[in-house]
């Protein structure tokens, strides 16, 4: 989901409830808590948001693997080992790039993106079919390099 486009909390459960999914406390704390951040977070993230008794870490790693199967979150991995998520808006593929800054952590959203002639000639190159790429870019941000 680009930044600026938040979506609505009633949409987003019912996504759930089309797929047939319970619409749980903590599904619902979860979805809010993405809704309002522009970039991905960690289950400890959002855990550490998470009302007093909204479940525990385990709940938030069942529901992230279950929102991430669903396609309402992408999962994003910034060379750290710990694994990020964004809500996707309903029809946007989530295809996008992050600038991370490699002191901070901060993220910068990157909307640009390779023309797909060059994911078409790698293919091809190769002899693979359906290549796509995920790209993220790292850095020191300007607050980081005073």
């Amino acid at each position: 989901m680009h930044s600026g486009q938040k979506q609505e909390l009633a949409s987003l459960t019912g996504r759930l409830r089309r797929e047939s999914r319970k619409i749980t406390g903590p599904r619902a704390a979860i979805l809010e808590i993405l809704r309002h951040h522009p970039h991905p977070l960690t289950n400890k993230e959002i855990f550490a948001e998470l009302p007093k008794g909204g479940g525990d870490l385990a709940t938030i790693y069942r529901a992230m693997q279950l929102l991430e199967k669903l396609g309402m979150v992408k999962r994003f991995d910034f060379g750290d080992g710990t694994a990020r998520f964004e809500l996707v808006g309903e029809g946007d593929d989530g295809h996008h790039h992050h600038l991370i800054c490699t002191r901070c952590a901060g993220v910068v959203e990157i909307a640009e993106c390779f023309p797909e002639e060059i994911e078409r000639r790698i293919a091809r190159t190769n002899g693979y079919a359906g290549v796509t790429h995920r790209l993220e870019f790292f850095g020191i941000c300007p607050d980081c390099q005073q």
